[in-house]
Formats: structure tokens, sequence, C-alpha cells
């Protein structure tokens, strides 16, 4: 199966968020993130990056 994966970026370093990606959603207050077992996470960002070749959507944090 080829579904992406979703990282988050920090200090520069990329650390894994979430696996098996089948939706992200933009919301009011950043990004929905679903998996194909259903698995919900939300997280106040956005996406800095996508690679589809390497299945990578890369979210850069956003701080109130």
């Amino acid at each position: 199966m080829c579904e992406a994966n979703a990282y988050l970026l920090k200090d520069g370093k990329e650390e894994l968020f979430m696996e098996a990606l089948d939706t992200v959603e933009p919301d009011e207050e950043g990004l929905r993130l679903t998996s194909i077992y259903g698995e919900q996470k939300f997280i106040k960002g956005k996406i800095a990056r996508l690679s589809l070749v390497d299945h990578r959507v890369i979210i850069e944090q956003v701080e109130e």
C-alpha cells in the first residue's frame, strides 16, 4: 500500500506524527488528519511541504 505519513517539522527535523493517512482536511484552527484505520488527529498547523513520490506530508506547527 502507498499511503502517506505525516511528519511534524521541529527544529529543522521531521518527526513522525501519523502513519497511513487517508485524508488531510483544513479546519479554521489547523488541520484534521484521518488514517485509513479511522484514527483522527487535529493539529494547529499548516502544510509546509508535500512529497508525493516519498508519500510524505510535512506539517509546520503554528503557535498562538
